[in-house]
């Protein structure tokens, strides 16, 4: 646990008793704070008692007299759609509200890292797609370089369940927008930008304001390096606004959409090679085209993001290639799960919005597309446009019929049920063919969350006789 400091003796107030909120209270008690929670569910409430917690309803009359300050958890509104009412009561009583991200980065470093030979670092992962991987990536390297690291944040972990660091240690944090919209303290020592696309555009109040939250990671603390993805315009937006000239390789510039060139710092890869240049020289390369757990392009971007974090850290080109060899990928994201009859079965659950989608149809070909769900704002758009290699697709979900309407130029057949999908694409596969779970929607309709979604894929193709 890292204890909260700053607070010792005050009350803080704690909206929202999931995992990070309690172990938001559990760190400001550690750290001599008198934690005061609250959250609609009677039952979380009764959890918190039963572990020592005053639960307080923030919304009566003088709840933040003797307050210092407001936790809230991530998936609470603070500003749009509109502020939950105990943040807006909080806002208009002149009470500061943080989050649990704040609270680490203000309360991670200690005295002791003064007898340390090196100073533990944290490198904070964000973007629309591929932060997972790209969080998880890093750690893997480093544990293969044996090098002391931990894993938290939107991934695992929460950040203040994790241990005091040690010399040298490494902390990787996957941080979403939720997250980093709202942390008073965003200091970690390497920051990276996957790629934007649109994605809870009602909570952020549109593309704009999603942008403003990501880019708060690096506005906020100064990173002493910069890792972004120039793919989009936003991106390579933020890496000018970072960047003092050319050839300033503060900011490490990624790509998998063409070579870059320059005398800066740049990652890219193109056809499966990963290059690195440095002062218009190339200073390393991978063949990623073997490498199992890190399929398609967009795959690509996340291993040239974690190559990147993992050179400013001093691992060498051919440490981190052993390193990406071993990967085994992530649950739920270009999974695969069997290979049966020939026909290959990938699990991409948590492509749940159109561009993790699209940049999955890419990856592989003959697909056999399992797809639909709770539509995001912005319906399917161009996604058509991207299905080329799909042989056939199987629309499931309680609006399946409506979805399946959308994919102009696409075989489509409404299953409704994943045993349906699952069913019909193994009965229709041939050798060669990959049956592919990406569903460019949210799983809500059918599932409580987008893992239930791919267990239940992984379930069916279980089922498959081969």
């Amino acid at each position: 646990m890292i204890p909260v400091q700053g607070f010792a003796g005050t009350e803080v107030a704690v909206l929202g008793l999931g995992r990070s909120g309690l172990a938001s209270a559990r760190a400001l008690r550690a750290g001599g704070a008198i934690a005061v929670c609250w959250d609609d569910n009677p039952s979380a409430r009764a959890l918190a008692e039963e572990d020592g917690f005053e639960c307080r309803d923030l919304l009566a009359p003088g709840a933040f007299e003797a307050v210092a300050s407001l936790i809230v958890s991530p998936g609470i509104p603070h500003l749009y759609p509109e502020p939950n009412p105990v943040v807006a009561a909080a806002l208009v009583a002149g009470i500061p509200v943080d989050n649990d991200i704040g609270l680490f980065f203000r309360s991670f470093a200690t005295p002791q890292w003064n007898n340390f030979d090196i100073a533990p670092k944290v490198v904070a992962v964000t973007g629309s797609n591929g932060k997972s991987t790209t969080s998880a990536l890093i750690h893997h390297v480093l544990q293969e370089s044996e090098r002391r690291t931990q894993l938290a944040g939107n991934i695992g972990r929460g950040v203040l369940d994790l241990e005091p660091a040690e010399n040298g240690e490494v902390i990787v944090l996957e941080l979403s927008s939720y997250q980093t919209e709202l942390a008073r303290s965003l200091t970690p020592d390497v920051a990276v930008f996957t790629n934007l696309s649109p994605d809870h555009l009602d909570r952020h109040g549109g593309m704009g304001g999603y942008f403003a939250a990501k880019r708060r990671l690096f506005a906020e603390g100064g990173p002493d390096r910069a890792i972004i993805g120039v793919d989009e315009a936003e991106g390579r937006y933020l890496a000018g606004q970072l960047s003092e000239g050319p050839g300033d390789d503060r900011v490490i510039r990624v790509s998998v959409a063409g070579k870059l060139t320059g005398p800066g710092w740049q990652v890219f890869a193109r056809k499966g090679f990963l290059s690195e240049w440095r002062k218009a020289r190339q200073t390393g390369s991978i063949d990623l085209r073997l490498i199992k757990g890190l399929p398609g392009t967009h795959n690509h971007q996340n291993a040239s993001a974690a190559y990147a974090v993992a050179r400013t850290l001093g691992l060498a080109p051919k440490v981190i290639e052993k390193g990406f060899a071993s990967f085994g990928g992530l649950p739920h994201r270009s999974q695969i799960v069997a290979e049966k009859n020939g026909v290959t079965y990938v699990n991409d659950s948590k492509a749940t919005n159109v561009d993790a989608a699209a940049k999955a149809l890419a990856a592989f070909k003959r697909i056999r597309w399992i797809c639909g769900g709770l539509e995001k704002e912005g319906g399917l758009g161009a996604l058509p446009n991207h299905a080329g290699a799909v042989v056939k697709a199987y629309v499931i979900g309680r609006e399946a019929a409506a979805f399946a309407m959308q994919l102009k130029g696409v075989d489509a057949e409404v299953c409704t049920s994943m045993e349906q999908a699952v069913t019909r694409a193994a009965q229709e596969a041939t050798e060669g063919d990959t049956v592919l779970l990406a569903p460019a929607a949210a799983s809500f309709d059918q599932y409580d969350s987008f893992e239930k979604r791919g267990d239940d894929f992984m379930t069916q193709v279980a089922r498959v006789e081969g």
